[in-house]
This record gives C-alpha cells, sequence and structure tokens, in this order.
C-alpha cells in the first residue's frame, strides 16, 4: 500500500471511528475550509450546474438514442490519467466532511411531493446542501422547483434516473453514510493503484459497477454506451488488453463450463435442442460428431466443442470485438437487445454486450476509410462472416470502480454489485497489520522496510 493512500485510509478509519454522518458526500476536489454554513464550497458545488433533464417516460427505445441519452451526461471521461489523484482528493474531501458532522439521515417514512409543504422538507435540503447538490441558500421551504432539480443532481451522481422524485432507490443512496461512502473511494483507488494501462489518444472503458463502456478520444468522452456485464455469480473481470479486430456475423464458441452445465442440461431434457438453436458439435480437429454419441451428463469436462452457426439467433448478435485476455471475454452485440433497457443490467456469463455495438465498431475502425457505419451494416446484412483486423490496436480496460471523481469535480457513486469493496479493504488491514507488527519484531523486521 503506498504512503499516500494509507494516509488516506488512516483518516477514513478516523471518520468512522467518529461515527458522526449518517448518508452521503459531494463533489468538492479536496479538503477545503468549511463555509460559515458547513456547506460544500461553491467553486466545487454541483449546485451551481444545470440540473439534469428528468425522464418522463421510458428510455430511449432505440440504441442511438440510449447511446446519445448516455453521452449528454458528462463527456467527462470516468478513468484517465487523473482518477486516481482525483479519487485521494474525493477521499480526502470525505473524510474532512464526517469529522465534521456529516449530513443527517432522512426518515424512512418521510414524504415528499412537489408543491407540497412536508414535515422533511428542510431536512433534504440540508442533506442535498451538504453534498453540494443544492445551493446554500436554499435552505428552507416547500418541495419546490429547485429542491427537484437537487434531487435530480444527486440522482445523477449515483446511477439513478433524474427524476426529481423521492423514489425509494434514492432515499436508500442518501442514507448510505458518509463512512461507507470513504470506504468506496478507498476501494476504488487501491484498484486503480494496482492496474497497469497504457493510455492512449484513443481507449475504450468499460465501468463494470456503472455497466456503462466509453469511447475516450483526446481526453473526452465521444462515445458512451450502456453494457450488459457479468452476473453477480459470474462477475465480469477486471483487466487491460488491446482491441485487434472487429468480427462481423460471428459465430460463437460456447465455452467449455457453459457446454458442461447449461448445453448439457437443455440436451437432457430435449435432444433437439442444438439443432433448434442452430449449434453444432465438434471433435478437437473441428470435425462435425453426432450429438447423439455425446455423454450429455454433466459429470465430465466436455471432450468436443459445441459452436452456434451466424445469424440473427447467434447469442453474441452481429458483431464481436476482439481483445485477446487471459479471461477469454470480450465485448459483443446480443440478439436480446430490449436487455438494455433495464436499469440493472448484471445478465452475463462475464463478457461485455454493448448497446450500438456497431456504432463502436465504426469509430474503432475510423482509420480505415473503407468500413464505415453504412459498410458495416451493408456487410452484416449479406450474413457473411468477416474478419476485420486493426489497423492500429486500442486499448481496452476494464475497470471496477464504484466511486470515482471526473474533472469537472463530480463525484460519482455506484452499486457494489460484486461487493468487492469491502472484501478488498478487510484484505488490505490485514496486509497493513501484518507488516506493522513484523517491523516490530526482530525476525521479520526486514519484512516492513
Amino acid at each position: 500500500m503506498s504512503k499516500c493512500h494509507a494516509v488516506i485510509v488512516a483518516m477514513g478509519l478516523l471518520a468512522s471511528a467518529s461515527a458522526l454522518a449518517q448518508t452521503e458526500t459531494t463533489g468538492q476536489a479536496g479538503p477545503r475550509p468549511a463555509t460559515p454554513s458547513g456547506t460544500v464550497p461553491t467553486a466545487a458545488n454541483p449546485a451551481h450546474a444545470a440540473a439534469p433533464k428528468a425522464v418522463t417516460a421510458a428510455p430511449a427505445s432505440t440504441a442511438e438514442g440510449r447511446s446519445a441519452a448516455a453521452l449528454a451526461l458528462t463527456h467527462e471521461p470516468t478513468y484517465d490519467e487523473g482518477t486516481a489523484q482525483r479519487i485521494k482528493d474525493a477521499a480526502l474531501s470525505y473524510s474532512d466532511l464526517a469529522v465534521r458532522g456529516g449530513w443527517p439521515a432522512i426518515p424512512a417514512d418521510a414524504k415528499f411531493a412537489l408543491g407540497v409543504q412536508g414535515a422533511n422538507d428542510d431536512l433534504l435540503r440540508k442533506r442535498l446542501i451538504l453534498s453540494g447538490d443544492l445551493a446554500a441558500e436554499k435552505a428552507s421551504g416547500a418541495f419546490d422547483q429547485d429542491l427537484a432539480d437537487g434531487v435530480k443532481r444527486f440522482q445523477a451522481r449515483h446511477g439513478l434516473a433524474p427524476t426529481g422524485t423521492m423514489t425509494p432507490r434514492t432515499l436508500a443512496a442518501m442514507n448510505v453514510t458518509v463512512q461507507k461512502r470513504i470506504r468506496q473511494l478507498e476501494a476504488s483507488l487501491e484498484r486503480l493503484e494496482n492496474t497497469n494501462f497504457s493510455f492512449g489518444p484513443r481507449y475504450v472503458v468499460v465501468n463494470i459497477p456503472a455497466a456503462f463502456a466509453e469511447a475516450v478520444e483526446n481526453d473526452v468522452v465521444v462515445r458512451r454506451y450502456r453494457v450488459i456485464v457479468g452476473k453477480t455469480e459470474k462477475p465480469s473481470p477486471t483487466l487491460t488488453a488491446q482491441i485487434t479486430g472487429v468480427v462481423l456475423n460471428p459465430t460463437w464458441t460456447v465455452p467449455s463450463s457453459i457446454a458442461k452445465t447449461e448445453i448439457s442440461a437443455h440436451m437432457r431434457k430435449d435432444p433437439t435442442y442444438l439443432s433448434r438453436m442452430h449449434m453444432e458439435v465438434l471433435d478437437g480437429h473441428d470435425n462435425p460428431i453426432d450429438p447423439h454419441s455425446v455423454d450429455w451428463s454433466g459429470t465430465h469436462t466436455p471432450n468436443f466443442t459445441v459452436r452456434q452457426q451466424n445469424g440473427t439467433f447467434n447469442a453474441l448478435g452481429a458483431v464481436k470485438i476482439d481483445m485477446p485476455n487471459s479471461y477469454s471475454v470480450y465485448m459483443h452485440d446480443t440478439n436480446q437487445r430490449n436487455l438494455f433497457s433495464d436499469d440493472y443490467r448484471f445478465d452475463s456469463h462475464g463478457c461485455s454486450r454493448v448497446d450500438n455495438v456497431r456504432d463502436l465498431a465504426a469509430w474503432l475502425l475510423k482509420d480505415q476509410p473503407k468500413w464505415t457505419r453504412a459498410a458495416i451494416d451493408t456487410e452484416i446484412a449479406t450474413g457473411q462472416h468477416q474478419e476485420v483486423a486493426m489497423a492500429k490496436k486500442v486499448p481496452v480496460a476494464w475497470i471496477y470502480l464504484t466511486a470515482w471523481m471526473s474533472k469537472d469535480q463530480t463525484i460519482q457513486f455506484r452499486n457494489d454489485v460484486y461487493n468487492q469493496d469491502e472484501q478488498l479493504l478487510e484484505a488490505t488491514a490485514e496486509e497493513a497489520a501484518f507488516f506493522s507488527n513484523a517491523g516490530n519484531h526482530p525476525l521479520t523486521a526486514h519484512m516492513a522496510q
């Protein structure tokens, strides 16, 4: 653990021990003197930015509409060369806020309605002022449009639909303790400090807890897409790799783990399953074999390969993005595009399904004039399998940030879907305790140096 990070951890532990705060915090860039009202300084106060537009209907029904709406949220990258330092600054700021008393909890049974005076309206205002989502001069009054806009800002920073309505999920996010938010920042920083990523002028980032992918060019997000990542029981890995090519109309080679469990279970119930799903069984030399000659008991590791032909029925959809890595995961299209409309997008076996993936493919291949978006669509329409190598590889990182601060000093939080934050911090604390004790023992003192 670095000395700088150790200081942040220590401050976080101090804030936790004080047990003062009862909810969550704001977008300032570092520990600064509190204003007389105890609010976040104006220069770092999101309340002075325009409130996100309310979502009055279901998310856009087209892939293009969804990706445009995602990009409109911000052009600031989640991950760039300054992210780690900004997380350190945010953690120090939150520790300072916790020591100063944090923010109040909102009662679980509190009622709020636009234009109606409520018993907890001023409490909600205080909560949002302390987190920088509402201007300090808006400290009292009924639930008006200013307060609704403050709720929208809070919701946008937590990956919630910015409706301005106090939904149960919004209330739950507001009542997360500042100590937990500090731990999220610490865990996110710890992961980044162990990530070796070579940023280039163009790169792609998938932040797993946020379930979004960003295409970054010259330090600006130029594309953002909803993604579907791994289920909690089959989490997507964190990794860095190079995107080497785009495959149009791909076939899908079923991982042996899926063949052993899911495919075998289907075949035991329905011997016609493979033919209905346009799948074939191949031996070690890619020669077709009779599915009826295969042991589908699921008790043994398959000594065969199951491959799904390309087409509209293919699980990878029309596009696969090759990015060789030790986990054998990749980014791809899907034949279940309706899933991109869901807020909860943790439903894959580890790979990342990308909404509007043809647009991403066109951006990746922009240095090859032949492969415009129209050309990609035309080639897909032929149904022919086509592998397009990248003229220049593009770096890609799959990261796990439940907390980060963008360059505009907005601090973002997402749910720890894989429960990695506490596990990491517990391991880090155990390691720190070990080396601390080692330094006091004559036989192991050298280990702490």
